[in-house]
């Protein structure tokens, strides 16, 4: 049966109307390279796990250089982010403290870009000592109020029971409680003020002499910085089987969407950007 020229324009419209009402995908930039970890396999973890869950396209940014100092192209370029909806740090570059690059590493979201960082993210970009107490507005509390928690290291390998600390929130709704392989669990020097905990976790560490003591660190956080850029961060992640673990992505996905405001209060993806 042929359908009449009225009914066919009538799909059509509705088929348009449809297909505009489609947001476009999430542009993320995701950063990573530098020392003591397998960033060529984890750029790919991440990518392929954000994007099967979300309406976002993942561009990166890598470099395979594994010093303290990875020659990243970000580096004086402050319009790196220019174009994109969030940017993921998952570098490592204790080295790099030079304060006209780190204040260009942070332009975009001191103009509002959102952030997403993890694991060695927090100990990139120190100005002065990682232990030396912050003043706020210094250039040695620059990425550390960006983040919104000041680290300065981690103990051994082993694994981190991991609790969610406000289980109705929208970052932990309905997500469980679990205990990562061996992981790090870094240290907390300051949680700001301005940070939210998210997530604890808890280690159970071996002194030389046998004893054992527990641990316990804020892992993942929100930050408002500056008042207004939305900042999600979580140090859990240093090893492939971790990244690549369905509980790590899922919640790492949720802090994408917390960050650039697209999620719902009950942990999913506002509409149009889930999968």
């Amino acid at each position: 049966m042929k359908l009449l020229p009225s009914i066919i324009l009538t799909l059509s419209l509705l088929a348009s109307t449809t297909h505009a009402q489609q947001p476009k995908p999430l542009r993320v930039l995701l950063i990573t390279g530098g020392c003591c970890h397998d960033y060529a396999a984890q750029k790919d973890i991440l990518k392929a796990g954000i994007e099967k869950r979300l309406n976002a396209e993942v561009t990166q940014v890598h470099t395979d250089d594994k010093s303290t100092k990875p020659p990243l192209s970000i580096y004086g370029n402050p319009d790196y982010a220019k174009g994109f909806d969030l940017v993921i740090h998952d570098e490592c570059a204790a080295g790099i403290n030079e304060e006209a690059t780190v204040e260009g590493v942070l332009k975009p979201h001191r103009d509002g870009i959102p952030g997403v960082n993890l694991h060695c993210a927090m100990h990139c970009y120190r100005i002065g000592g990682a232990n030396e107490p912050v003043t706020l507005g210094t250039p040695h509390g620059w990425w550390f109020e960006y983040l919104g928690l000041q680290s300065s290291g981690h103990g051994p390998q082993e694994p981190i029971s991991i609790t969610h600390l406000e289980t109705n929130d929208a970052l932990s709704k309905n997500l469980p409680d679990w205990t990562t392989i061996k992981e790090e669990l870094y240290n907390n020097v300051r949680v700001f003020d301005t940070a939210k905990p998210v997530l604890r976790g808890k280690q159970t560490v071996k002194a030389k002499d046998g004893t054992e003591k527990e641990v316990e660190s804020v892992v993942a956080w929100t930050n408002l910085y500056m008042g207004k850029t939305r900042v999600f961060s979580t140090t859990i992640g240093h090893n492939n089987g971790t990244v690549a673990d369905d509980r790590y992505l899922d919640f790492v996905s949720r802090g994408v969407l917390w960050a650039t405001n697209h999620i719902n209060a009950d942990g999913t993806p506002k509409d149009g950007y889930g999968k």
